[in-house]
């Protein structure tokens, strides 16, 4: 299996579990960056006004990447990581499914939170990657949930 870790990471939670997985996995590193990057005001969950908030309130929202050098046809598995926003994957996540063809390919989610699970995640991402295979993996998995998942 060759294996991309790719991730999104607002506060560098995520980006700290996503270099454990490629470490643990034997994969390529690729962090989704978007093109403006969040500030702190713009991750308020809080605020009702803030970038997040507006961002997640419409689900059609697609926040531009930084780029989209990733080369997806390298790889047959593609680790995908995100903090929970809203239940959901942040729609910057759809954006980067959306970049890239992904057919074929088993995609397998990973994220962190503070305090809820998957939700609809996987859910809410297929139609992005519709001819790809998405797997529910773990929310802040541990090391041993870590190996489990490189199992999938």
């Amino acid at each position: 299996m060759k294996a991309l870790v790719s991730y999104f990471s607002a506060s560098g939670n995520t980006a700290k579990l996503a270099e454990k997985l490629a470490d643990i996995a034997g994969a390529d590193l690729y962090e989704i960056k978007p093109a403006v990057p969040y500030t702190p005001d713009d991750l308020n969950w809080q605020d009702k006004n803030s970038r997040s908030s507006i961002e997640m309130r419409d689900r059609s929202s697609r926040p531009a990447l930084a780029d989209t050098n990733a080369n997806i046809a390298d790889y047959d598995t593609v680790f995908v990581g995100f903090p929970i926003w809203w239940y959901v994957a942040p729609t910057i996540i759809n954006t980067f499914l959306e970049s890239y063809d992904f057919s074929g390919k088993k995609i397998i989610l990973f994220a962190t939170s503070g305090s809820s699970g998957f939700g609809k995640a996987a859910e809410s991402l297929q139609p992005s990657a519709p001819n790809a295979k998405i797997i529910e993996g773990k929310v802040n998995p541990s090391d041993k949930d870590i190996k489990a998942m490189t199992e999938l």
